[in-house]
């Protein structure tokens, strides 16, 4: 990783939000204030005042009332906390100790009756089961990449961000913050698969070119702006400037994907409509709250998202 550590001493980030803003909705929910005071409740953690996840929860889930905000409040809190133990702290590049965390948090479904689990992470694990363990498992093999100093192909990558940024948590998130039970026949058909890709990577590709500048303070390579440096052999202005360019394209992938949706019976459509509205609102809301979370424009004044010239972090600067 040698060549990686002498980078430009800046670059330059395009209004991201504007261009997943084609599509997608930004709606703030009215309940932020009460729905964080009751999961603040709950969880006395330092760490909710670093992210601003009252505000991440109430910009992805605008309609949900302020019950299930709270939840969807507590959901980031847990996601973030695990997510951050194994990218940045005592877990970072320790992939056996992540299987670890991984077997025990299975085990809270698997052995439902069994003791409380002593890994504090796994003690708040909430019902998400599958999407749970290709979210979890994925942690594992990021971890591991870590650890052998791999960066991936930029295809093998985005198939596993897809996995490490949780979409499929996401999705059963939306579902459970507007009480939606969408029949198993919607998630097999072809054309909302292809969608949910989608919207997964209008999610993810944005994280990886903000939070870049955090993961390359961190040494952390895991990210598609390193994978596409590495496999085409550009500098870091270029690999920004091609995956900002792949965030446009993949965008009218998803209006044209959109448009070829099927009917899947009055009912059911209406539902959908609904779910695709909420997927689209979290989408937009998640792109922005990258901008306003102290997590990665630490000091860096965000008014002005367009050409948005961003100062490189010293290393070990977080």
């Amino acid at each position: 990783m040698q060549r990686y550590q002498s980078l430009p001493p800046q670059f330059y980030l395009q209004d991201l939000a504007a261009i997943t803003g084609r599509v997608c909705e930004l709606r703030v929910n009215p309940h932020q204030a009460e729905a964080d005071r009751a999961a603040r409740s709950w969880n006395k953690s330092k760490f909710l005042n670093y992210g601003k996840f009252d505000l991440f929860a109430a910009l992805s889930f605008p309609d949900a009332d302020s019950m299930h905000l709270e939840t969807c409040i507590m959901f980031f809190f847990w996601a973030f906390s695990t997510d951050d133990l194994s990218d940045e702290g005592d877990l970072q590049s320790k992939p056996d100790a992540v299987q670890a965390g991984h077997d025990i948090s299975v085990s809270v479904y698997t052995n439902p009756d069994g003791p409380r689990p002593q890994y504090p992470y796994a003690a708040m694990f909430y019902e998400f089961i599958k999407a749970f363990e290709a979210w979890s498992s994925s942690q594992v093999t990021q971890s591991r990449n870590r650890s052998q100093d791999r960066i991936p192909s930029v295809d093998e990558f985005i198939l596993m961000r897809r996995a490490t940024i949780g979409g499929a948590l996401v999705e059963a998130m939306i579902e459970y913050s507007l009480d939606l039970d969408l029949p198993d026949v919607v998630f097999e058909s072809p054309i909302i698969k292809a969608m949910s890709d989608a919207t997964t990577d209008l999610m993810t590709w944005p994280n990886d070119l903000c939070s870049f500048n955090k993961e390359q303070s961190d040494g952390d390579y895991q990210n598609l702006v390193f994978c596409i440096m590495h496999e085409r052999d550009v500098g870091l202005q270029e690999a920004i400037n091609i995956l900002t360019e792949m965030l446009n394209q993949r965008v009218d992938d998803y209006i044209r994907l959109k448009s070829e949706l099927p009917s899947f019976g009055a009912d059911v459509d209406a539902e959908l409509e609904k779910y695709l509205h909420a997927l689209e609102n979290f989408v937009q809301g998640t792109v922005l709250w990258y901008y306003l979370s102290p997590r990665y424009f630490r000091g860096v004044d965000v008014t002005n998202r367009e050409n948005l010239v961003v100062p490189l972090f010293e290393k070990g600067a977080f």
